[in-house]
């Protein structure tokens, strides 16, 4: 589906529920992080780029203080009154764009006098592929509210109220870096985020100009933050940092990991060696794309995947085939991403490589029992505007 398509398919979406055409569309990317995992809820280092599949929202008024919210991926639509949103009643696909009206509030949002809204959400960012479908619809949400509200939040601000709406209505303990990219990211460029002072800087990729593409392998093995073991490790980094003494493990030196040794339990320490080691990686491969380029960044990738698979223990057998299967078929570097425990891996390819690669992957998998993997290929994009 391309961009035009998504958006008229909102538009239409709106009208069809509604019965009035759109006063707004908006979209926002899904993501793929090149580097930096679980580092941004330790107040670390991050550096994902936004992807070529996006999610829409078309926005209509209403003439009461409804928020009606409906998809074409959900059989019913689901209406809240403004002045009755509960955070803890909000369940399913809805407490996604419900969550950042009630998010919007608690950042100081008047809401007071505002109509309501008809919301209508399309997406063709793939669900629980580890590409952030959610932080696409928060982000969509959030921009065409504070801009048809006039709110006047900026983007940094309105990437903190999708990750509390995140946070405290989805119940996924997750950090910032999804809406950060969602919100912040350009085209052919990645975001470089200081999650501690919430900095960013736009760092140019130039993968196509250096003859690489990136190359997603969807493993269809579906994740899920607000369960399981997103949490754990999150706990896992917290009470490392209290038993070390540091606010927080982005406070921890490297030249510290032998201290750590001996203080931590083995599962702990290995935990915490992740965060350390993932921090430099991030810093090392912003400093390696400014003085060397994309083609210079493969075996810091490699390196995030092994300190995943081993040390952090997110990886599964199907991350592990896809990555290794891609670097075996050309690629130059290859690593899961996002919170793991399923979802998708990303290999730098050479162009030319592209297909034998997606077709060893696919090859890997039937002769090892898992599912056809989704295989294809994803361009940094802008972050999310308004299209209309």
């Amino acid at each position: 589906m391309t961009g035009t398509d998504l958006v008229e398919r909102a538009a239409a979406g709106l009208k069809d529920r509604s019965g009035r055409p759109p006063a707004g569309v908006w979209s926002a990317p899904g993501r793929a992080n090149l580097i930096g995992e679980h580092t941004d809820y330790n107040d670390g280092f991050v550096f994902p780029f936004a992807i070529d599949r996006r999610a829409a929202v078309a926005l209509g008024d209403r003439d009461d203080r409804a928020v009606r919210v409906s998809s074409s991926f959900a059989p019913d639509p689901v209406v809240v009154h403004l002045d009755e949103l509960d955070p803890d009643a909000q369940h399913g696909w809805s407490a996604y764009p419900l969550g950042v009206v009630w998010a919007l509030r608690e950042f100081g949002a008047d809401l007071a006098h505002a109509r309501g809204v008809d919301l209508h959400l399309e997406s063709d960012v793939p669900v629980g592929a580890g590409l952030s479908s959610s932080a696409a619809i928060e982000s969509a949400v959030a921009l065409a509210l504070n801009e048809h509200w006039g709110l006047g939040f900026d983007r940094p601000t309105l990437a903190q109220v999708g990750r509390l709406a995140e946070n405290r209505v989805v119940g996924a303990p997750t950090g910032i870096l999804d809406q950060s990219a969602a919100l912040l990211a350009e085209a052919d460029a990645g975001v470089f985020l200081d999650c501690r002072s919430l900095d960013a800087e736009v760092v140019p990729l130039h993968f196509a100009e250096a003859g690489l593409a990136v190359l997603v392998v969807d493993t269809r093995v579906e994740h899920a933050h607000a369960t399981g073991g997103y949490a754990a490790r999150r706990s896992s980094c917290e009470a490392g940092a209290r038993a070390l003494g540091v606010p927080s493990l982005r406070e921890l030196p490297e030249r510290e990991l032998p201290r750590a040794r001996e203080l931590l339990d083995d599962e702990t320490f290995r935990r915490v060696r992740h965060v350390v080691t993932e921090n430099r990686r991030v810093l090392d491969t912003v400093r390696a794309l400014h003085e060397g380029g994309p083609a210079t960044i493969g075996a810091l990738l490699d390196a995030s995947h092994a300190s995943m698979r081993d040390d952090f223990e997110i990886s599964t057998p199907e991350l592990d085939l896809a990555v290794e299967t891609t670097r075996a078929a050309g690629a130059i570097g290859a690593r899961m991403t996002g919170g793991g425990f399923g979802g998708s891996a990303i290999a730098l390819v050479p162009l030319a490589r592209v297909e034998e690669a997606a077709g060893a992957v696919r090859a890997a998998f039937a002769a090892a029992g898992h599912r056809e993997p989704g295989t294809f290929t994803v361009v940094p994009s802008p972050g999310a505007r308004r299209e209309r």
